[in-house]
């Protein structure tokens, strides 16, 4: 049964909440509020979800390690189905790209 548009950005917002429960182990703060999450994509019809983030360097060896929390912390959302993660590099990011609790988290001002 198709999702609509009220219901989808519901469950958008969970998608986000789950989200801020994957800890960068590096920087240990969410990739929520290091400001990783570029944009999520629900499919109100397939329940479909893309995850589009980046990291904060090309070269980040976690890359892989965020990708599973990722897919765990989406396990618990039944609406989500087929979950895919998209690194992008663009825009860069940058910590004007960070939340307010991290840069203070962080010692960043």
């Amino acid at each position: 049964m198709p999702y609509t548009e009220v219901e989808s950005e519901a469950i958008k917002e969970r998608v986000l909440a789950a989200l801020e429960t994957v800890i960068d182990p590096e920087l240990g703060i969410d990739i929520v509020n290091l400001g990783l999450i570029y944009e999520i994509e629900f499919d109100g019809e397939t329940g479909d979800t893309v995850i589009k983030m980046t990291l904060t360097t090309m070269g980040c060896p976690l890359a892989d390690v965020l990708t599973e929390q990722i897919h765990e912390a989406l396990s618990d959302i039944p609406e989500v189905k087929n979950p895919e993660v998209k690194l992008v590099w663009y825009p860069a990011w940058t910590t004007d790209k960070m939340s307010r609790y991290a840069r203070i988290a962080l010692g960043i001002r």
